[in-house]
Formats: structure tokens, C-alpha cells, sequence
């Protein structure tokens, strides 16, 4: 399950991640869901206050510095990996 914790620097984050608003360049199409259980595989996020609760700590930076590109989509359908990436996994650990 994939629920992310805001860093507020990137020194603590493990993923550093770049929000993009077309479809075309994102890595990764994210949707937001509304509960822990919602939130299954990289695609479908939780989004946390706590740290403690997270499973992945993000970092949202510029596109040449991040690791993975994203991009909110509406619907848990339109969720998912759009090409092959080597951090696909890595959001719930």
C-alpha cells in the first residue's frame, strides 16, 4: 500500500518527485484515495500527515532533479506505471 509522507527537506526523503501536468510526461499517474485501505500498489496514494504511518517519504522538486515523474489523475483506473521504471514497487514497500 502506498501511503506517502511529504518530506520537508530531501535529505529525508527516499523519493524525490517531480508533479507534472500532462499525461505525456509523467512516469507514474497517480490518483488520491481516502482511506489506508484504498491505497494498494504505487499508483493509489494516501496521503499522511503522520511520518510514522507512511511507507515512503516523497519530496516534490524540479523535473531534472527528480527520480520519478507524476501526475494526479481522477479515477483509480486511469492510475498506474505508464512506461516501465526501476522505481516501480518502491511506493509500497
Amino acid at each position: 500500500m502506498a501511503r506517502i509522507y511529504q518530506a520537508a527537506t530531501m535529505g529525508e526523503a527516499h523519493i524525490r518527485i517531480a508533479i507534472v501536468t500532462t499525461r505525456a510526461e509523467a512516469d507514474l499517474l497517480v490518483h488520491r484515495v481516502s482511506s489506508w485501505g484504498l491505497a494498494v500498489g504505487d499508483a493509489l496514494w494516501f496521503i499522511t500527515r503522520s511520518k510514522q504511518d507512511a511507507t515512503v517519504c516523497v519530496f516534490p522538486t524540479s523535473v531534472g532533479m527528480a527520480h520519478v515523474k507524476i501526475c494526479f489523475v481522477d479515477t483509480s483506473g486511469e492510475a498506474g506505471w505508464v512506461k516501465p521504471h526501476p522505481y516501480k514497487g518502491k511506493f509500497a514497500r
